[in-house]
């Protein structure tokens, strides 16, 4: 059941015991030790049924969704979007648009298709390449490095390879800052793939906890909920009518 948005007060049925009133981000939901859990695959915290949304914010993007609805790629790219919710976000229906977004189309000059956000820092970006898909990534650097250092000497690209069916179809950046990595990956079934490979999933995991933990997403006006839809495991019902 979707529900009207209004002044929100946050449902906490995720939360443990122990939970401050007073702290931010994801810490209002769950406590250090059940977000350590989720990180490593041990727990699945429960989610609220009900989204808040605003249906003026939909609209806003209607037009934005159905171009993408147009494009070729759009069935593998709301497959991953998919799969990147379930694996990815804790609570994602609780922490929706607050504290994680999804934008349509965005008005950027890379051109992405889609892009995950959270605090100030885009976590994940779908890209068009042909009419296949590449993906970016962004996470910390110690999570592919040989000794865990930030130093990109360190980086251990055999781990990385790893993470997809051909070492071909990823490849690696260093965006300005400490401890922040960022990887390519080319073609929607190596995505497919990154997101099923454990050290990726809990790199890709961690990092979004601690942008989450930053306290309240920077992007909420850019939130598409069409799009967020499949995120969430919601979508198809309606695409032909926002």
């Amino acid at each position: 059941m979707v529900v009207v948005d209004r002044p929100r007060r946050l449902q906490y049925r995720a939360m443990g015991k122990g939970h401050r009133q007073d702290a931010k981000g994801l810490r209002q939901f769950l406590d250090p030790a059940q977000q350590r859990d989720w990180l490593e695959g041990i727990y699945d915290p429960v989610d609220i049924d009900e989204r808040a949304e605003s249906f003026e914010q939909r609209f806003r993007y209607a037009a934005r969704f159905q171009k993408l609805l147009g494009r070729p790629q759009a069935p593998a790219l709301f497959e991953i979007l998919a799969i990147y919710g379930r694996a990815c976000i804790p609570v994602p229906r609780l922490t929706e648009r607050y504290y994680w977004s999804v934008s349509c189309l965005p008005s950027t000059s890379d051109k992405p298709l889609v892009r995950v956000n959270a605090s100030w820092m885009e976590l994940f970006t779908l890209y068009a390449d042909g009419l296949d898909l590449r993906a970016r990534f962004i996470l910390h650097l110690s999570d592919f490095t040989t000794d865990g250092s930030v130093d990109p000497a360190r980086v251990d690209r055999t781990a990385l390879g790893r993470c997809v069916p051909e070492p071909a179809a990823i490849g690696c950046f260093f965006p300005r800052g400490a401890d922040i990595f960022g990887i390519k990956v080319f073609g929607a079934a190596a995505i497919r793939s990154v997101l099923d490979a454990p050290r990726a999933l809990r790199s890709i995991r961690r990092f979004n906890l601690t942008h989450m933990n930053r306290g309240r997403n920077a992007y909420q006006a850019s939130h598409c909920y069409s799009v967020a839809d499949y995120v969430l495991g919601e979508g198809g019902e309606g695409d032909d009518h926002p």
